[in-house]
């Protein structure tokens, strides 16, 4: 039987780390089956455009006609990274390495975005932009609880920043194209489709990021922090992670919906925090199976495997396991609270407590139905202010 949540973030950081090695993620893909009509060979045929576009308005733009559009406003991005290990004697000491990966100018004012994780203990950043000089670039503010930094440069070199679409529009099948740099090839395209919405992926600090695009096109090191962008040729999401147990691409690949990056941009650029509501438990999804098999009274819901010390739903008086129990060699937490409801709508996993969590401010109130001791009771929890890094090593959703 599956453990109760998705593993670590890790290897699922598609961004070009290119020489650090972060570990592995795993999410349950989707699969979309599509098929091509033919035509006539003595029909005439024009340059096909995408399928069909992801707003109403379609331009018919083809990938050449994306690329030309919005290449040049692709960045090149270089980390140099500075950190502190231990020699074998066990002497402190200070590895230097390299980051690369990708990013895309959003103004005129010279604002680049793209992820946390290619910037993630820089001491300097990079940037090329068009076929302009490599330049140096300013950190304006980064949110690892979404995987998100914004840049800033002097120069952008007569370059059009990239228009940001709706990523609420976006629907499965609808056609995109990625350009990044893959493997430090500058300015490489692909193109495949939308094949799930909803997606929850893990942050560089342990966090969920919600509502997550899952595509088809090809994405590996490198491309991160680069655009997914629509049959319109606008953004709709930031690449940023691949599920891969080879370290390459195999058809899915996520990336964080445009929608989420505004509102964490306009945050970084006004005073460089961005604040998130926080709950602060961990917890497994119940299924039919496993409520049989651990004698639960319902068989659905969340199974509270972690309260986290001096939390919101610590000082609330949500409980974790008290002890565990083995079936058919698989371990599972006993005792905790079983949470059925979050303000008054039932929950089916995990995945629905963090979205809930994720669609609130710190401060905000939620309620949360518990069975509790053998007993149904509704409990009120004052949502905190997220911490910086919360991490959990056996689980990977953390509301």
């Amino acid at each position: 039987m599956r453990r109760f949540l998705a593993t670590s973030f890790g290897s699922a950081v598609a961004g070009g780390l290119v020489v650090l090695v972060l570990g592995s993620i795993l999410i349950e893909a989707g699969v979309v089956d599509t098929s091509n009509g033919s035509s006539s060979s003595s029909a005439t045929v024009a340059p096909a455009a995408l399928a069909r576009p992801a707003s109403d308005s379609s331009k018919g733009l083809t990938v050449h006609d994306i690329y030309q559009r919005d290449a040049q406003g692709v960045a090149f991005i270089k980390s140099d990274i500075v950190q502190q290990t231990r020699s074998a004697f066990g002497f402190p000491q200070r590895q230097r390495s390299t980051a690369t990966g990708s990013g895309f100018l959003i103004d005129n004012d010279g604002h680049i975005l793209t992820n946390a994780h290619v910037v993630q203990g820089a001491k300097s950043v990079d940037v090329q932009l068009g076929d302009g000089d490599t330049q140096s670039a300013q950190i304006v503010g980064t949110d690892p609880s979404s995987d998100i930094a914004l840049l800033k440069v002097e120069d952008t070199n007569g370059v059009q920043p990239l228009e940001l679409g709706d990523s609420d529009q976006v629907q499965v099948g609808d056609p995109v194209v990625a350009i990044g740099n893959p493997f430090g090839l500058d300015r490489t395209v692909t193109s495949g489709i939308v094949s799930a919405l909803q997606r929850q992926i893990q942050a560089p600090n342990g966090f969920s990021i919600s509502d997550v695009i899952q595509t088809d096109a090809a994405i590996n090191p490198g491309n991160s922090g680069g655009p997914l962008i629509d049959g319109d040729g606008k953004v709709i999401g930031i690449n940023s992670q691949i599920e891969s147990q080879s370290g390459g691409n195999v058809g899915v690949g996520f990336a964080v919906p445009i929608k989420t990056a505004a509102d964490v941009v306009s945050q970084l650029a006004n005073g460089g925090e961005v604040h998130r509501a926080y709950l602060g438990i961990s917890g497994g999804d119940i299924t039919p199976e496993i409520a049989h098999a651990l004698n639960l009274p319902v068989e659905q819901g969340v199974l509270v495997e972690r309260v986290l010390s001096n939390g919101p739903a610590d000082d609330a008086g949500i409980k974790g396991p008290t002890g565990e129990a083995t079936i058919a060699g698989q371990t599972f937490p006993v005792g905790g609270d079983i949470i059925t409801k979050v303000d008054g709508k039932e929950v089916t996993g995990m995945d629905d407590v963090v979205s809930v969590v994720n669609e609130h401010k710190p401060g905000d109130e939620i309620t949360l139905t518990v069975w509790s001791d053998d007993q149904q009771k509704d409990v009120t929890v004052k949502l905190g202010d997220r911490p910086s890094n919360v991490q959990d090593q056996s689980s990977s959703s953390l509301p």
